[in-house]
């Protein structure tokens, strides 16, 4: 299966930003991709963190949803959308969520970010509870490719690479990771704990990322990945707009989890 992962710079317009990640989409389908993802955020990264409660959609309708439906129904591929705003249950707040849509455009899955993040290093400060409400839920799903391998997927939003936990709990070949980190944060930790969730997990990460300097002034860190079971980085991309492209071997991940069966050897 040849996965895709987008990388973005998103701005201030939401139809802009919804506009790059169509032809991107376009583009991965036309190289046979079968899953395409966008990074977190990917329709909007506003002047101020209220923008996202003005867009938000509600579950099965909207401008963003309508799109990307028609976007896998048209270019029969898997796309799992980043996240974007969907109507919470507290007043003023919104979920961050991860939407997956199939290659007949159903909406199949829904992930709403569970850990959300907070820095303070005296210069940047983030407290994303101000205006998102937490998931509770793990989410995974199955993904069966056109070679005939039934591939389980598990959904994680940016903050949450931090949580080994939760990645346990998903069980899966493949980890996606749609993300926004922080310029600070990802230059010091973004490589070191996709390669290690890939590691401990024996399963393929995706990483999509935000990547550079927006127009609200958030610099993001970009390098969005895709690594291997074993920890090697297939491809990267640095800062900027981009795409990367991948085959995920079944038959690799089959090998290192028999010559490694450390999975297996779980006490907890």
């Amino acid at each position: 299966m040849i996965a895709a992962a987008i990388q973005m710079v998103s701005g201030t317009d939401v139809h802009r930003n919804l506009d790059a990640a169509l032809q991107a989409i376009a583009v991965a389908a036309a190289h046979h991709c079968e899953l395409v993802a966008l990074p977190e955020y990917f329709c909007l990264l506003g002047k101020q963190d209220t923008d996202k409660i003005y867009i938000a959609e509600d579950l099965g309708k909207g401008l963003l949803q309508d799109a990307l439906k028609h976007a896998a129904q048209q270019h029969r591929i898997w796309i799992v959308a980043g996240t974007l705003p969907l109507q919470g249950s507290e007043d003023g707040h919104v979920f961050n969520s991860c939407l997956v849509f199939n290659p007949a455009g159903e909406l199949i899955v829904r992930y709403d970010k569970m850990h959300l993040f907070a820095f303070d290093n005296g210069i940047e400060h983030y407290d994303e509870s101000r205006i998102l409400q937490a998931g509770r839920q793990p989410v995974g799903f199955d993904l069966w490719s056109v070679d005939g391998h039934c591939w389980r997927i598990g959904l994680s939003v940016c903050y949450d690479l931090r949580f080994p936990e939760l990645y346990r709990s998903l069980d899966a070949d493949v980890l996606l990771v749609p993300s926004a980190f922080t310029f600070t944060t990802g230059n010091a930790h973004w490589e070191t704990l996709l390669r290690a969730r890939a590691i401990e997990n024996l399963a393929y990460v995706v990483a999509p990322a935000q990547g550079g300097l927006h127009e609200n002034g958030r610099r993001t860190w970009g390098h969005s990945m895709i690594v291997d079971p074993w920890g090697e980085v297939l491809q990267q991309c640095a800062l900027g707009n981009g795409l990367i492209m991948a085959k995920l071997d079944y038959a690799t991940l089959m090998h290192y989890r028999q010559q490694l069966p450390a999975l297996k050897h779980r006490l907890l």
